[in-house]
């Protein structure tokens, strides 16, 4: 058929049929009031998963033999296939924002400190590397969590062990569930002792008080926001699996100073804390936004899992041109999409 008839026809069928846009990415905001597990990883935490606070903070820097450098460690999360749907083809799902929150549960123990601080200031007072901390307080920050002894994101629990039966627990890098970041080549990494390892690991978020000043004391009942940095590549897919797979965790870690048997650090509540059941305090919360991108056959162009008159209307709407219509990919809308398209018919 000549190419001036074939383009005639389709003017004509085009005009009779409706035109329905492809189907749009829809955006959805996820919001989740109460964790799934809430958890303290602290060597000796002897109730994991039904303390009512949990607190953060590094360990003794002059004793860097014992313990994690980042020694007590909050590690919440939440099952998320409520509100996002789970096993989505990859690419389909992108993450706009996601951010966390917490309430603190103790009044005025510590000063709020809005920047990470560089490692030197968890350096050994005696060390050349020691600097002094330049402002008041130590940051709270958000990781992502790692797993060792066996353990995977979908095996551990609120309860599950510290570290493997007869592990010393005084000793680094035992514990089973760990704050995780990446390193410059996007490997994750175990981030609990980097003063140790003498580099300043990549927060997924610094916690953010917006009724405080930096240095004020923080009172009870405030809330703290951890505002993901999902425009880095690596913290953006570490939601996205977690949102595929239906659990998303994260790690609350300190450096806040401590010396053995004492010191001042900050408290989260739990979601176990009577305060949080009777609704008088809040436990972490998750929000996310993200785009699902729909998935469907190249003939079905407004991707409504049919290949019918919409298709056929939508591809002959944009005939000689490219873009929504060209089921083959050629970069041009002809006979040879439309041959596919109806091939495809299922009316």
């Amino acid at each position: 058929m000549p190419q001036r008839t074939t383009t005639r026809i389709a003017t004509v069928v085009a005009a009779t049929l409706p035109l329905v846009s492809p189907a749009l990415a829809q955006s959805t905001n996820g919001s989740w009031t109460t964790p799934t597990l809430d958890r303290w990883m602290y060597p000796f935490n002897t109730s994991p998963g039904s303390r009512p606070v949990i607190s953060v903070f590094g360990s003794d820097r002059n004793d860097p033999s014992m313990f994690d450098s980042r020694d007590g460690q909050f590690l919440v999360g939440w099952s998320t296939a409520d509100q996002i749907p789970t096993g989505l083809p990859a690419g389909s799902l992108t993450v706009q924002a996601a951010s966390v929150e917490v309430e603190f549960a103790n009044d005025l123990v510590v000063q709020y400190d809005p920047t990470q601080d560089p490692w030197q200031i968890f350096a050994p007072t005696a060390s050349p590397d020691w600097q002094a901390d330049a402002d008041p307080g130590q940051s709270i920050e958000l990781y992502g969590v790692g797993f060792r002894n066996g353990f995977t994101a979908s095996t551990f629990q609120e309860f599950s062990p510290f570290a493997p039966g007869g592990s010393n627990l005084l000793a680094p890098s035992v514990r089973s569930a760990y704050a995780m970041s990446f390193d410059g080549s996007g490997q994750a990494i175990d981030i609990s002792n980097n003063p140790r390892q003498r580099f300043d690991p990549r927060a997924f978020a610094v916690g953010q008080c917006d009724t405080l000043q930096p240095g004020d004391f923080i009172p009870a009942g405030t809330r703290m926001r951890f505002e993901l940095d999902v425009d880095d590549p690596k913290i953006r897919q570490y939601v996205v699996d977690g949102l595929a797979s239906g659990k998303l965790l994260f790690s609350i870690s300190s450096l806040t100073f401590v010396v053995q048997q004492g010191g001042s650090f900050p408290a989260f509540y739990a979601k176990e804390n009577a305060l949080v059941t009777i609704g008088a305090a809040t436990a972490a919360q998750l929000q996310v936004t993200v785009t699902i991108t729909p998935t469907c056959a190249p003939a079905d162009l407004d991707c409504n899992q049919r290949v019918d008159g919409a298709d056929l209307g939508l591809l002959l709407s944009n005939w000689g041109g490219s873009g929504s219509g060209d089921v083959d990919g050629s970069g041009q809308v002809d006979g040879a999409d439309l041959g596919a398209l109806l091939s495809s018919w299922t009316g």
